[in-house]
């Protein structure tokens, strides 16, 4: 029989230790050492052993390696093949996380029902019923996709090398487990074994899979980090619970762009793709209130229109509160730490409430002069014009800072009819015939007095 080792995992990091110690050395975080039991046989492969051929590399010169453009699959989902780069790449491992309800069984439910392709949907949560249940919602027409309830990754490559899907979707990674390490699933071992048998299998078989990753209490993928290198994408699927609206996100992508952005609503139907989300996140209202700006913001390659909500009162208490939901809190102290040195507003006795609608965050400077608007608006309590809009970045002696991509938030607003547009002097402007007015502004006090 042979001898069972064992050695020592950081459940943090994933680093690997002969003994136990108190400390990781890695990530110093205490008591995240944990004891693994491992024992492998001699052979690991995803293959049969009479499928066993192996192919040899060799080393190529950099012209002898074909640089054709390889073709991707169309998920028939716009928004999914944005943030992927424009489709899902062969052979690609796609990592999908996020808190749990938010959608991320549903999401992928959802594309492998639109796809034309023989997909294989591999859950380790849910029962085939319960799939089927969810399924009926949202498209129960659909011939080309097979639904496998198992955890066990040996079992698993059995069904794939009969049914020879086109792409592979693991519900979730954290839910398998290989005869090859005897450990629980989702530990160290089993998590780093199964994405490894994966991979293997995705390369040498050019089948692309997609997994989900449960997350932990910080809003990181469970596991260890080395998960999100071994992978080649990893998309995180966030939002509030409370809200309707989802945010994909690629925060790796060996084969796009990770600036670009998903969104999506959520329906009792499914998940509908936001073409235009800049009509949705601006709320419509019968009477103009104050406190109320709109900014001209970017989220990857997509211009936005987001809504500001600000809220100015005198303090009850001693301490004046400074709040603000999706946008910084620490720069919203230095907007209005140059509004009362700068523009002579005397707010540091009042308290100051901000929002963005719509549950989304927001970290582009280019909203600053649209939150410096909101402020004054509801310190004055007279409502700005609804077709006002704003892009610019705000300085700390007061200047209005030019921003990235000014013509492109221009076009989007005038696409929603706004009629005037306040951006920096600084800004290099080239568009001609506009029906949208461009106020040039140089400092806050221009738009203290364009305002008032």
């Amino acid at each position: 029989m042979a001898k069972v080792k064992t050695t020592f995992f950081c459940q943090n990091c994933g680093t690997q230790y002969a003994k136990w110690q108190g400390q990781c050395n890695a990530c110093k975080n205490w008591n995240t050492i944990v004891e693994e039991v491992i024992q492998k046989p001699e052979k690991s492969d995803w293959k049969t052993p009479s499928n066993n051929a192996k192919r040899v590399s060799k080393p190529l010169r950099l012209k002898e390696i074909d640089s054709s453009k390889e073709a991707r699959l169309d998920t028939s989902d716009a928004e999914f093949n944005r943030v992927l780069g424009g489709g899902i790449v062969p052979g690609s491992l796609t990592l999908l996380g996020g808190e749990p309800g938010i959608g991320k069984s549903t999401l992928l439910l959802q594309i492998s029902l639109k796809l034309p392709y023989r997909t294989l949907y591999v859950s380790g949560e849910e029962s085939q019923k319960q799939i089927k249940m969810r399924a009926e919602r949202i498209n129960p027409n659909n011939e080309s996709c097979y639904i496998l309830t198992e955890t066990k990754t040996q079992n698993i490559f059995k069904q794939i090398e009969a049914l020879e899907p086109d792409i592979v979707i693991i519900d979730s990674i954290q839910t398998l487990h290989s005869d090859y390490i005897e450990s629980s699933s989702g530990s160290i071992s089993q998590v780093k074994e199964c994405t490894t048998e994966l991979i293997k299998f995705a390369k040498e078989t050019n089948t692309p899979v997609i997994l989900i990753g449960h997350i932990t209490k910080d809003g990181n993928i469970a596991g260890p980090k080395i998960l999100e290198h071994m992978v080649d994408t990893v998309l995180q699927f966030e939002g509030d619970r409370n809200h309707v609206f989802r945010i994909l996100r690629a925060q790796k992508n060996r084969f796009g762009s990770t600036h670009e952005l998903g969104i999506y609503e959520m329906l009792g139907s499914g998940l509908r793709e936001v073409s235009n989300p800049s009509e949705i996140l601006i709320s419509k209202k019968d009477e103009e209130l104050s406190g109320n700006a709109i900014a001209a913001t970017l989220e990857g390659m997509r211009p936005l229109m987001i809504e500001v909500q600000a809220l100015v009162s005198t303090a009850v208490y001693g301490t004046p509160q400074r709040s603000a939901t999706g946008f910084n809190a620490k720069r919203l102290n230095m907007l209005l730490a140059v509004l009362e040195k700068r523009a002579g507003f005397r707010l540091g006795a009042k308290d100051v409430f901000l929002n963005i609608t719509g549950g989304i965050n927001v970290d582009d400077p280019a909203i600053d002069l649209a939150v410096v608007a909101a402020i004054l608006s509801s310190n004055e309590d007279e409502a700005l014009p609804a077709n006002y809009c704003f892009a610019a970045e705000v300085g700390l002696s007061g200047e209005i800072r030019p921003v990235q991509r000014v013509e492109q938030r221009i076009l989007e607003a005038e696409k929603l009819g706004f009629s005037t547009i306040f951006v920096s002097k600084y800004n290099k402007i080239s568009l001609r015939d506009t029906n949208i007015k461009i106020q040039l502004i140089s400092k806050i006090e221009d738009l203290v007095s364009s305002l008032t």
